[in-house]
This record gives C-alpha cells, structure tokens and sequence, in this order.
C-alpha cells in the first residue's frame, strides 16, 4: 500500500456495519469501546465490551458525550511511509472526520505549519505502540489532540499502557473504516474508543488486578440499588438491550441509568465505569 502522499478526502465510503458503542453522541458515536469484554457495548446493543464490546466499550468505555464538534474533524495519520492501508479515507460522505493529513516519523512536522494548531486528534498506526506511542507523545509536547492508536499488537500489557495513556485503541483486523471514524469522533469528544480485541485485553488485564477493597465499596455505594444490578450485568458484557430484557426495562431506561451511573462513578464510558466497579481502574492522562 501506499502511504498517503498528500491531504486525502477519500473518494469511495465504506458500507461496513459501524461498530456498536455503549454512547452515543449526536448522531450515534460510540462513546468508547471501553471495557473489555467482547463485541458490543454493554451500555448499548452496539457496545464492544465483553462478548459484546466495550471507554467508551464502544459504549469503547460509555457516558454522556460532549456536544459533537460542529464541522468535520481533521486527522493527522502518524505512521511510517507506505503503512497506512486505507487511501480512500476519509470518504466524502464520512459523517465525523473530512481530511486526513500524514505525519511520518519522528512526528516533529506535528507541531510545525500547516499542521500546528489544524489537527483534531491524531491517529498513530505502528507495529509496537510500547515503542512509537511514548515518541509520538515526546513528539507532540504541548500539543493537546487526542490519540488513536492503531496496530496489530493485541495482547494485554500493550493495550493497558496505551489505555493509561489516555488512547484509543483499534487491533489491526479487528476494525472497519466506519469503527476508525467512531473512534476519531469518540477521542474528539473525551473517549477512548476500543476494539472488541482490544476491550477483552483490557478485561483480562483488569482480572488480574488487585481490588480495591473497602474504597471499591465505598465507590458502589454511590448507587441505588437498581444501579448496582445493571452495573453486575454491565461487568459480565451485556448491552443496554440484553440488560433492559434481564431486569424487564426499556432500553432507554437502562441507558438513562448508565449515563447517571457515570455521572456517579466519573468514568467516561462504560468501559472505565466497569473497570472502576470491578476496583481495577487504571489511571488515565488527562
């Protein structure tokens, strides 16, 4: 493939189904693929956490989104010459992102003209984030757009650093070119979008983590009662259409109750909300 040699506006879209997120903003963006558990979001049919998907789990991790940006959003593709496979983003008709600018490494051109001060979020495909996502963040200084990170590296430890990091993160595979753009829109408004892959990583990672104990509880204590029942069911992977059918509520109420439990926990999405139940929140850049 070759690398985009110039700012691209996609000539053709792509008809993948978009992937499910717990929230949603304006016109339907996973708020993140948070929490690892699956395909879908538990906090919506759509979201990636657990066998369905999870910050925003495509809920990537779920929560009320911010208002979403009023003009289409720029991208810069950080990655090597020749490694970046789709040429024909964004489309035309792309709902979130309208241009795509390349960066290649060591990134420095982030912070020089044109691109200083154009670019929305920055999307960053390489083989080994441990090694590129730490000199893009070197590279980027002061520079506050948010990261998507994309590369073929699925396993925990790579997924949970690029967590902390404050980024998204899509497995190479494991994604379409409608799931990219959610993720861009996700990131733009505060949320770590995730990949189904890249969700179950980060579950299991938190697994193993150790609980919170007596602050854990104190956080659960926050909820009502009801909020503690779909929050259980949220953690095993389940969408806000499987939960509402299990407790015998609307989908709309389950995910009215979502966005309060966010508000109460602070977490972003679903997928740090769940992370946080479980007391294996990870820290997060701000």
């Amino acid at each position: 493939m070759r690398s985009p040699q110039h700012v691209r506006t996609s000539q053709h879209s792509d008809r993948h189904t978009e992937q499910h997120s717990t929230e949603r903003v304006g016109p339907t963006v996973p708020e993140c693929v948070t929490v690892p558990f699956g395909t879908t979001d538990p906090a919506s049919t759509a979201d990636p956490v657990s066998t369905n998907a999870p910050v925003s789990t495509a809920d990537p991790v779920g929560a009320t989104a911010s208002a979403v940006p009023s003009r289409k959003l720029s991208v810069a593709l950080a990655c090597a010459d020749a490694d970046w496979p789709y040429e024909d983003w964004p489309a035309p008709d792309d709902p979130y992102v309208g241009r795509a600018l390349p960066v290649s490494p060591p990134y420095r051109a982030l912070r020089e003209s044109p691109l200083e001060g154009a670019v929305d979020v920055v999307v960053l495909r390489c083989q080994d984030p441990a090694v590129a996502f730490p000199e893009l963040l070197r590279a980027m200084g002061a520079m506050s757009a948010p990261v998507v990170v994309v590369s073929p590296r699925r396993d925990c430890e790579t997924v949970v650093e690029v967590f902390r990091g404050g980024a998204g993160y899509l497995v190479d595979g494991d994604y379409c070119i409608t799931m990219l753009s959610s993720a861009v829109m996700a990131a733009a408004v505060g949320h770590a979008y995730l990949s189904p892959t890249a969700c179950t990583a980060l579950r299991e990672a938190a697994a193993r983590m150790p609980r919170g104990g007596e602050a854990t509880e104190r956080m659960r204590a926050l909820l009502s009662p009801r909020e503690r029942e779909i929050m259980e069911l949220l953690a095993t992977g389940l969408g806000a259409q499987e939960i509402g059918v299990r407790l015998g509520l609307s989908e709309k109420t389950v995910r009215n109750n979502l966005s309060n439990i966010y508000a109460k926990l602070d977490a972003r999405g679903s997928t740090e909300a769940v992370l946080k139940w479980l007391g294996a929140a990870l820290p997060i850049r701000v």
